[in-house]
């Protein structure tokens, strides 16, 4: 799992076995270590009607409703986006997607990546 933040939004692009991974075990997360510090970014079905986050003990954690999460894996749909407000005029936007094959030369591994909807339009 990837995870982008920029500003006020944070962006999970899942492969095809972490996507798999949620609709089987109901999360997903990994962890980045800092020497004695261990950030960690997590993506749970719950019981809920859209997205929301929370940010508690150096873990930035989506939750997205079940409904979702289950049938994910087994539809076309790219992502799912909520704004979530977090304060007065302040907004969160929130954002999951399936991470797609990149269209440019990558030395990163990419044979668990979805293909790209462009790619049979170059080649």
């Amino acid at each position: 799992m990837k995870i982008r933040i920029k500003g006020n939004s944070v962006r999970f692009r899942l492969t095809k076995s972490e996507v798999e991974k949620l609709k089987t075990d109901g999360f997903y997360e990994e962890s980045t270590e800092f020497g004695s510090n261990t950030f960690t970014y997590r993506l749970e079905a719950k019981d809920i009607e859209h997205l929301n986050a929370t940010f508690e003990n150096q873990c930035i954690q989506i939750n997205m409703p079940k409904s979702d999460a289950n049938e994910w894996y087994d539809i076309d749909r790219v992502g799912y986006q909520h704004d979530l407000m977090v304060g007065e005029n302040q907004m969160l936007s929130l954002l999951i997607e399936k991470d797609f094959v990149c269209l440019d030369e990558t030395t990163e591994d990419q044979s668990d990546n979805y293909p790209h909807p462009l790619e049979s339009t170059i080649n």
